[in-house]
């Protein structure tokens, strides 16, 4: 009913478009400047050349709507993309859903892979962390809704392809920049770019800390990242990326209802009392080669490191963790004509191996006088390697100058080893599983250059997380297998007023069996096991619009609303029945909506609002948040000091109406003694920032 419903609605549209462009033919250009959108051109590995032409959903954020705030957290410019929900507590603890998918996720991040350029930012324990990656060093974020790229994987949520900032003006630059605010935020940056010839330099340092508006949160952020391109002809070039990142970030934890409503500075009173924190170290390499073979055929080729050390101590324990991936990606693109009609082809492999080794110690916080975590005895050692293998293939058929076809299919094959050697070694065990078939199918009609109507329907997959894939004794967990589930969607994108106007509608319905469910059974411990099913369906709707008032004066605004229907399809769980409930974690409903205004002078100000429904915090749904809305307003001045050196000023305020919210929830929190369940992480009340930067162009 809902499919048929928005096909109506999507006739509507088409016929309401057509007869405004003959309107507009109509009319008379204006002697003023008009300023259009112009096509959105995403990444160059997509068998497409633009938002446009891609017959799928696909959230696209710029460089300049990434730095729309105080360019420190990624969270508030994420949640503008529709479908798309990320929760965030102070820096250190995230998590983002598409569509629902995710939501259920206790910590961090899966389901969702995610690339650094063509690097793999997603771990062998199917772990997604982009915090790390400063967001003046990103040039373009693009977010795929759902399986719908086999070229990525066919990630049961989508994929986050991350572009790094390249310098291609062919000019050398220096900058600095300094953002400060409530709550002792301070960030200082510095850059420098060179682009000539025959290659680039991206260089940039970043230092971000904050004390933290909660007990135990002070935070502090520091990283290097270094990119550009090598021996760059007209048919090939390397692309090389270096990012490294020392993080210590104290974490408050979540707290309970009582301590949320009366006292949501507080944190959570053993993680207080141990100064718990995570600390780690991380360093992200590649190099990637682009070569054109000959006109028909090209080739990209990339190999990459990717380490981390990390240090966390929590009350329960102390745990250390180490991983090392390694990894190589190679597509070969390219295009051929049938009777006239051009098609397009990708066809690769990809070879990913990560090695973890997980040690937990005694916290005897107890004993320290009040210092907080001191290391005691070992109580646990582990090794886990992860073998991934993705063999992928997508072609792209103009059946007619209006009409094509995009086919596409991902293979992948897991394997993985385990060796205990505490308490008592173990046997290296061995286990995989089998081979995953993800295919995709789309169709696009284009009848005209304004508009798109397309079609698509593809299947997806979620690997276990390293903790879902072991059982209460720490062996291999064969009984569980990777969640599955096809995803159909039917959408439009079209341009109106003279291209000044730019919508975009997808519906969606997604099935996901054997659904993962991480049982707890210890304090941080916990088993997987597949425990039913869930639907996912709803409608999205982004609405683009350009206006220029007068010579002086320019507009842009968006809105960006998603409404969705998540629930248990067959949940049962410890002789619980859930099925029929809603799914935990996710919100139904969710709007954003903003506007800036600029002036030929350099004076402009942004405005934004977001709404976030209320979200079951447990399966059995007896526990929601509560709905919010959130205002954040920022002005500023970009000006020309003298020939050359730029200046920009600006002066924000976040959560203008004081408003009381959840930032992150913990789905199915476990209540602590006599206490309720902890399931809030509070986030931030009113806070001001300021921010001055200079640029130099040599």
């Amino acid at each position: 009913m809902l499919l048929k419903k928005y096909c109506f609605f999507l006739l509507a549209v088409i016929v309401f478009q057509n007869t405004f462009a003959q309107e507009e033919k109509s009319k008379s250009i204006d002697t003023l400047k008009i300023e259009k959108l112009e096509d959105v051109i995403i990444s160059s590995l997509h068998i497409n050349d633009s938002l446009q032409n891609a017959p799928a959903s696909i959230g696209i954020l710029s460089k300049k709507e990434l730095t729309q705030n105080n360019a420190t957290d990624i969270t508030n410019v994420v949640n503008t993309i529709p479908g798309v929900f990320m929760q965030s507590s102070n820096f250190t603890t995230t998590r983002i859903s598409i569509r629902g998918i995710g939501a259920r996720t206790p910590y961090g991040t899966n389901k969702i892979r995610a690339f650094y350029g063509s690097i793999p930012l997603t771990s062998g324990n199917s772990e997604t962390v982009i915090d790390d990656i400063d967001l003046q060093n990103i040039n373009q974020i693009e977010i795929i809704k759902g399986p719908l790229s086999s070229v990525y994987g066919a990630g049961l949520g989508g994929a986050i392809l991350i572009s790094p900032q390249l310098s291609k003006n062919g000019n050398q630059s220096a900058g600095t920049s300094s953002v400060f605010g409530s709550y002792g935020l301070l960030k200082n940056s510095l850059n420098f770019s060179m682009d000539e010839k025959s290659g680039s330099l991206n260089i940039s340092y970043h230092n971000l800390k904050t004390d933290g508006w909660r007990q135990n949160s002070a935070y502090n952020r520091e990283g290097i990242t270094i990119a550009g391109e090598l021996f760059r002809t007209q048919n090939s070039k390397l692309t090389y990326f270096s990012n490294y990142t020392y993080l210590k970030g104290y974490i408050p934890s979540s707290i309970n209802k009582e301590s949320y409503d009366n006292n949501p500075k507080s944190g959570a009173s053993t993680w207080v009392a141990s100064r718990g924190f995570k600390e780690y170290k991380s360093t992200l390499a590649g190099l990637a080669y682009d070569f054109k073979i000959n006109d028909y055929l090209n080739n990209s080729t990339s190999v990459f490191i990717n380490y981390k050390d990390s240090n966390e101590p929590r009350p329960f324990d102390v745990l250390r963790q180490y991983t090392f991936a390694t990894g190589a990606r190679t597509q070969f693109s390219g295009a051929f004509k049938i009777a006239k009609l051009k098609n397009q082809f990708i066809f690769g492999m990809e070879y990913f191996t990560d090695n973890y080794n997980g040690n937990t110690f005694e916290n005897l916080y107890k004993q320290n006088n009040g210092q907080g975590s001191l290391q005691g005895n070992q109580l646990t050692e582990s090794d886990q390697k992860r073998h991934l293998y993705n063999i992928f293939s997508q072609i792209r058929s103009l059946l007619s100058e209006k009409l094509e076809l995009q086919f596409g299919l991902n293979y992948n094959e897991t394997h993985f080893e385990l060796t205990n050697f505490l308490p008592q070694k173990t046997a290296n065990e061995k286990y995989s599983y089998d081979g995953i078939f993800s295919p995709q199918l789309s169709l696009l009609f284009k009848p005209n250059q304004q508009q798109t109507l397309y079609f698509s329907a593809s299947r997806g997959f979620s690997l276990p997380a390293t903790e879902e894939t072991l059982t209460s004794n720490g062996t291999i967990n064969t009984g569980i297998k990777p969640e599955n589930g096809y995803n159909f969607e039917v959408g439009g994108k079209f341009y109106f007023l003279n291209r000044k106007l730019y919508t975009e509608i997808a519906v969606y319905r997604m099935e996901i069996k054997d659904l993962l469910v991480a049982k707890r059974i210890g304090d941080d411990q916990y088993e997987g096991v597949n425990a039913g099913k869930t639907l996912h369906e709803g409608i999205e709707i982004t609405l683009k619009h350009n206006w220029q008032i007068s010579s002086f004066l320019n507009l842009n605004s968006y809105i960006r609303a998603s409404v969705g229907k998540y629930k248990f399809k067959e949940f049962v769980d410890n002789g619980n029945d859930y099925s029929g409930n809603k799914l935990t974690g996710v919100p139904s409903n969710k709007i954003n909506a903003g506007l800036v205004f600029s002036t030929r002078l350099g004076i402009y100000m942004n405005a934004d609002y977001q709404f976030v429904d209320k979200i079951p915090m447990n399966d059995s749904n007896t526990a929601f948040s509560d709905s919010y809305n959130i205002v954040n307003l920022k002005t500023g001045y970009r000006f020309e000091i003298l020939h050359n050196l730029s200046s920009n000023l600006a002066f924000g305020v976040n959560n203008v109406t004081n408003e009381k919210y959840a930032s992150l929830i913990l789905p199915n929190a476990l209540p602590v003694g006599t206490s309720s369940p902890r399931y809030y992480y509070p986030g931030l009340p009113v806070n001001y920032y300021g921010s001055v930067s200079l640029n130099y162009l040599f």
